[in-house]
């Protein structure tokens, strides 16, 4: 069976409207998001209600618990703050209750799924490198685990040398981005996990980025937002 992977959708409905309708085009009706459906952008509610309405299986993100007040912004960044702020301000209680009621982690075959990572999900970890990985692989007995978080898809193995998602190894994989990808592609990100084949795709979706930019600006959120989706950064 083949898996889509949605992460960091950070409400950008464009990009989830278009990542979304790529994945229906490939004719795969299993999905899973790996969080952050909020946060950053200026679409909160169209999001949860996509994913709502659609019945996307999802874990919960460090944005999300922000939004919902379950997590201290203390140590957000300006204008992540900014955007929980905001996001708070407009949210629907009843989305506040569906983010509230989504677990840290799913288990689905031979796969993990997390925001950041497979130990301590509820610390929020970033993994950025292979060294940072490394430490993740004794948290769970699956063969593979999907995490988000950095917006930055990546392959992190077991042996700390393959950079290819094959059977009989142990794998981390970052899904990359929807709503706001940090590799320099602006493009939205997403995986394809088949688990018969044992294998991933990342998948690079155009979106009406300008539209999402625009929505940023009019809602008041700092100009920054709106200028790193056209960047990838």
């Amino acid at each position: 069976m083949k898996t889509a992977v949605i992460s960091d959708i950070h409400g950008n409905v464009e990009a989830l409207e278009s990542s979304l309708e790529r994945i229906d085009s490939m004719n795969i009706s299993n999905i899973i998001c790996l969080g952050d459906i909020v946060g950053y952008g200026a679409s909160p509610n169209e999001c949860v209600d996509l994913i709502r309405s659609r019945n996307i299986r999802s874990v919960v993100g460090n944005h999300d618990k922000a939004v919902t007040g379950e997590l201290s912004i203390e140590n957000f960044s300006l204008i992540a703050k900014l955007g929980v702020e905001w996001t708070r301000s407009i949210i629907l209680k009843d989305h506040v209750d569906f983010l509230s009621s989504l677990p840290y982690s799913l288990e689905s075959g031979k796969a993990l799924f997390v925001h950041s990572s497979p130990d301590l999900p509820q610390f929020f970890r970033y993994l950025f490198t292979q060294d940072e990985a490394a430490e993740s692989f004794e948290a769970f007995d699956n063969d593979i685990c999907f995490i988000g978080h950095t917006h930055r898809p990546i392959i992190f193995c077991e042996d700390s040398v393959s950079t290819k998602v094959t059977a009989g190894k142990r794998f981390i994989v970052n899904a990359g981005s929807i709503g706001q990808p940090r590799d320099g592609d602006w493009r939205a990100c997403f995986l394809v996990f088949d688990d018969e084949q044992f294998s991933i795709e990342h998948v690079r979706v155009d979106y009406n980025v300008d539209a999402a930019a625009a929505k940023i600006i009019s809602a008041g959120l700092p100009q920054k937002l709106a200028d790193r989706l056209k960047l990838g950064v």
